[in-house]
């Protein structure tokens, strides 16, 4: 219980008490735009930090050395906890936007730091509106912004396994270049949703795999791009189960 009134505190204060900068940044944007977004990053990321340790989260974070820090990326992860978005953010080395679902839009001052934090929203109901925000994510990989995304569409509920990673998440890999990390997040869930609304402590790892350049892949590979990362996913989660909750 207690965790749980620290956290929400912490980002309800957040989102408050920092009303001003949001209108600040929002003139300075047009003049000092790499500036604010650098701000805005190290910012957002400060509050997803400080949700961790009042969570009493411990991480064990592998791998991350194979993420490229010259160039923009597309992280491809699970999807079992609102924590994967939390740790996944306070990780990335630069501006880096999550693709999320569009009824967070509508959450009043949350949507205005989701929108400083690069965050492409997706409307799962239209097919037409979605492949617009598929397109304004491989627009941001190709200005320089990472993308993060869970092809599974929604948070599996169903512990140890994985929901089928939809084709069309690749799109923003295969058509900006960009290279994919496969991002793997074992035990998050237990941070919060195992026994929500209450928030408690919890290990979790998260691991993160080696490059996959879709053009040095055969056809056949590059046909069926969610199943061979879901595959490699799959192979890390039980790897790591075994490793650190056997």
């Amino acid at each position: 219980m207690i965790r749980t009134i620290l956290v929400l505190s912490l980002i309800i204060l957040y989102l408050i008490l920092t009303i001003p900068v949001l209108i600040v940044f929002h003139f300075l944007h047009r003049k000092y735009p790499e500036k604010i977004d650098l701000i805005s990053l190290h910012m957002v990321q400060w509050v997803l930090r400080g949700t961790l340790f009042l969570s009493g989260t411990k991480l064990t974070v592998l791998g991350e050395e194979n993420v490229p820090k010259d160039r923009p990326v597309v992280y491809i992860g699970n999807h079992t906890s609102y924590y994967d978005v939390v740790i996944g953010y306070t990780r990335v080395p630069g501006l880096t936007g999550f693709v999320s679902k569009d009824s967070m839009g509508k959450i009043p001052l949350l949507n205005l730091w989701m929108l400083r934090a690069k965050c492409v929203f997706l409307n799962r109901d239209n097919i037409k509106e979605g492949m617009k925000s598929i397109l304004a994510a491989i627009k941001e990989v190709k200005e320089g912004i990472s993308i993060y995304i869970f092809p599974e569409g929604t948070r599996n509920k169903t512990p140890d396994t994985l929901m089928e990673f939809k084709e069309g998440s690749f799109k923003i890999p295969e058509k900006s270049g960009a290279p994919i990390i496969p991002v793997t997040f074992v035990n998050s869930h237990s941070i919060y949703e195992d026994h929500k609304p209450f928030i408690k402590s919890a290990h979790v790892v998260v691991e993160y795999g080696k490059p996959i350049y879709m053009n040095e892949l055969d056809k056949e590979t590059r046909k069926h791009m969610g199943s061979y990362v879901s595959g490699i996913i799959h192979e890390t989660y039980e790897k790591n189960k075994v490793a650190y909750f056997s």
